[in-house]
């Protein structure tokens, strides 16, 4: 199972090298978002992350960047629901319930679906599904490699999202919630190799 980490929506201090060392210890996949930012600082945070980790970076919002810089794909959502015309190249969206989940898995490399636990990022944002329905959607195969679990992951649950046969769990309020500025780092990296350790265990 893939991890993938979503950037904290506002610009950290030393967010560049906290996502580079992420990238240096494992981390499969980022996806970079920063609803509130303009094109030009996104570039610019883009510009502070070693060139090597480019083929494993996924765009919000700002798709002109995927061709400039060479990155992994973009990922569409409410803001942004359709790819740009004549668009080649890897593609994923948000997901809020289990009929979109079903509907949009074949068109997309993989999708999002939320709240899967209740956030940690977002205070008052509860779990979208029970327990039985989430074993439900499993046994149907509505849940399977191509669905990432996203909300309230952690390293408490993130054994459970991996035996429901999610392709992957994203990551934010986990991850970003314990940076605070670069003496956070080594710390930070640490969690994120405790979550691999949980699901490869």
């Amino acid at each position: 199972m893939k991890l993938i980490v979503i950037t904290s929506p506002v610009f950290l201090p030393g967010e560049a090298e906290a996502i580079s060392a992420l990238f240096s210890a494992g981390l499969d996949l980022l996806h970079l978002r920063k609803p509130q930012a303009d094109a030009g600082q996104v570039e610019e945070l883009l510009k502070a992350i070693p060139f090597a980790y480019y083929s494993r970076i996924v765009i919000h919002d700002f798709f002109a960047l995927k061709e400039q810089y060479g990155l992994r794909g973009i990922h569409l959502n409410s803001r942004h629901p359709e790819a740009p015309s004549g668009y080649c190249g890897q593609l994923s969206r948000s997901c809020h319930s289990l009929e979109e989940v079903a509907a949009s898995t074949p068109r997309f490399d993989y999708v999002f679906m939320s709240p899967v636990y209740n956030s940690i990022s977002k205070q008052g944002y509860h779990s979208g599904y029970s327990t039985e329905e989430l074993n439900e959607a499993a046994r149907k195969g509505i849940v399977n490699s191509r669905v990432v679990a996203l909300s309230g992951i952690d390293v408490t649950n993130i054994r459970q999202v991996a035996c429901l046969g999610f392709g992957g769990a994203a990551l934010l309020g986990d991850i970003w919630n314990r940076f605070h500025s670069l003496a956070d780092l080594d710390a930070v990296v640490a969690h994120l190799k405790a979550l691999y350790a949980e699901i490869q265990s």
